[in-house]
């Protein structure tokens, strides 16, 4: 049939992720560092991703493609839940607190982390160390471009990190649910200057907005030199 598509201009996009985030139904994907249209029949033609591009990479056409299928979609979701949330209950994946008391002495420079897993992928909505805490969302890279991360970021909070370019997900609907369903005390969010790594950014702002509550937040940039940006 020809209906309204999405076009996604591959020499126009920065790789940023921003429309994959945006896109409620899978149908974007981030494939080797740019965005394409995984499959016609994800996407609904309503263009919910367009005004999330910052290269006007995405724009409309009309064309032959599979209709729009709802169930595809679900099932679609519904197996990317699936992937999130391990049903084989992995002991990898298990939600738990880190004590560093007992290793502090014997350690040069401890580790300020506390809580483990720390991928924002496969933190469980309602982890008991969510509850009451102080969240930092933080972009991979910057713990290794920024040498005194634990000092300045980790230490006290509680850490959710990814990468927008390289995880084909909404990280807007896990870090929603973290906010709504936990007494979340501020929110911090560390991201690197280059301009993929703005997904992330927004993704915990559209989280926030989502979630109905007033939380302070801030947002830090780091360069690729590791310096904190002004």
């Amino acid at each position: 049939m020809i209906r309204k598509i999405v076009k996604i201009d591959r020499e126009k996009c920065n790789g940023c992720g921003a429309c994959a985030s945006a896109c409620h139904e899978g149908a974007i994907g981030m494939v080797g560092g740019k965005a394409v249209l995984l499959r016609d029949d994800y996407c609904d033609g309503l263009g919910a991703c367009l005004p999330s591009c910052p290269t006007g990479a995405i724009s409309f056409e009309e064309r032959e493609a599979a209709a729009f299928d709802e169930s595809a979609v679900k099932a679609n979701l519904e197996r990317a839940r699936s992937h999130i949330s391990p049903p084989c209950g992995c002991p990898g994946t298990h939600a738990r607190r880190i004590g560093r008391a007992e290793h502090a002495q014997s350690e040069s420079q401890p580790s300020s982390l506390r809580q483990w897993p720390v991928q924002i992928k496969l933190v469980p909505a309602r982890a008991a160390y969510l509850d009451g805490a102080d969240l930092l969302v933080a972009a991979d890279c910057t713990a290794y471009a920024y040498g005194a991360f634990h000092r300045d970021f980790i230490e006290g909070r509680t850490v959710l990190v990814g990468c927008p370019k390289l995880d084909a997900c909404d990280y807007a609907e896990k870090l929603a649910a973290v906010l709504a369903e936990n007494d979340i005390k501020s929110l911090t969010v560390v991201r690197m200057e280059v301009p993929c790594c703005g997904g992330i950014e927004s993704a915990a702002l559209r989280a926030l907005a989502a979630s109905g509550k007033t939380i302070p937040h801030r947002v830090v940039i780091v360069t690729v030199d590791g310096r904190i940006k002004d």
